[in-house]
């Protein structure tokens, strides 16, 4: 009778959260309860780091707004792959977390490229409930992804899912550096643990933040370039790894949700200024593999002359860790730099257009 209802428990805990990955074995999951009942230590996630090519302002705003969490920030420029920061360098170069929800911005450009839906289709969820794109990307609605995985199958889904740079490094030379990892096969329990809690992926937040540079500029996916020394940083040059081959529109269709999600939906913590918007999308699972609660927040803004991606990966064996807590830590970054005008400054000396192609990297053909 116990174990009836330890199970039933479980069941309806995966249903009910969203965002969460299914249940793993007991042993694990038990594991992961008891650890739950301890409190978090503070920890230095910046300790070991090597900064002597990072933007200084960007990196004490990332340090600040991460604290003594558990975790790993990477700023990036969207329009050159030019690494600004990063915070937790030794969690962010590891071979990868399950991404959580943030793989919904995959299953979604699938989906409307494929013409499985379009952003304003409307999808009957349950009895009384029914989602478009961009409200079930800002609520992060699980059943409608998962809805959207089971239409485009398996195959297509882990195309995509490489096409946007998932399963190899983000990093172009980045020492240290690990890839992902792309899901096998399908998860027994069907499609919705891929695209809606992304189990079977391994992502790194290299990856995620070189996806949403993409998803910021348009589409084009550049290699992540990060500068060891401010010489370095100086003669950088832009290199383009290809450009993502999805719907004309579609980029331009999950920003609608992605804006929905921080302005009121799951990672409203984020907001700090309504005209500095701020697109994003959350992610809340447990990884068992590595026993840790966790939190991921990908974003951009799209506001003045420095626009950057930020991304946010928190990770702990203590509950209390979420999407929502990511997004509160980016909202913390881009209000510190907004209050010293950085978004603003130097805006004479941007350069309009996109850098020339340099390097092609063509992948997961038709």
């Amino acid at each position: 009778m116990n174990r009836l209802i330890l199970g039933w428990v479980v069941a309806a805990a995966f249903v009910l959260s969203a965002g969460v990955a299914s249940a793993a074995p007991g042993a694990a999951a038990s594991g992961g309860r008891s650890a739950a009942r301890h409190r978090a230590q503070p920890v230095d996630p910046a300790a070991g780091d090597e900064i002597e090519g990072d933007d200084p302002t960007v990196r004490h705003a990332a340090v600040e707004a991460l604290g003594a969490r558990h975790g790993s920030v990477v700023v990036v420029d969207p329009d050159t792959g030019r690494v600004l920061t990063m915070v937790g360098q030794k969690l962010a170069f590891e071979t990868g977390f399950i991404p959580c929800s943030t793989i919904k911005l995959v299953t979604a450009l699938a989906a409307l490229t494929e013409h499985v839906v379009e952003r304003d289709t409307s999808v009957r969820i349950g009895r009384y409930s029914s989602f478009d794109m961009t409200t079930a990307l800002a609520h992060s609605n699980n059943e409608y992804f998962g809805v959207l995985g089971s239409r485009l199958g398996f195959e297509r889904v882990t195309r995509y899912a490489r096409m946007m740079g998932l399963g190899e490094k983000a990093g172009l030379d980045i020492p240290g550096e690990q890839p992902g990892d792309v899901v096998a096969e399908q998860p027994k329990g069907g499609m919705i643990l891929m695209t809606a809690y992304g189990e079977g992926f391994q992502m790194t937040p290299l990856e995620l933040a070189a996806l949403l540079s993409a998803i910021s500029n348009g589409g084009t996916l550049y290699y992540l370039q990060y500068p060891r020394t401010p010489e370095e940083a100086s003669h950088l040059t832009p290199k383009v790894k290809r450009q993502l081959d999805v719907a004309p529109t579609g980029i331009d269709d999950i920003k609608m949700g992605m804006r929905g999600s921080v302005e009121y939906g799951t990672g409203r913590n984020a907001a700090y200024d309504p005209n500095e918007p701020i697109l994003g999308k959350t992610g809340t699972c447990t990884d068992y593999r590595a026993h840790d609660f966790m939190g991921w927040f990908g974003s951009f803004n799209e506001v003045g002359f420095h626009k950057l991606v930020v991304v946010v990966m928190l990770a702990s064996p203590y509950r209390g860790v979420n999407g929502g807590l990511a997004s509160a830590v980016a909202g913390n970054l881009y209000r510190n730099l907004s209050e010293q005008r950085y978004f603003t400054a130097d805006g004479a000396t941007r350069q309009p257009g996109m850098p020339e192609i340099l390097v092609t990297s063509p992948c997961c053909s038709r």
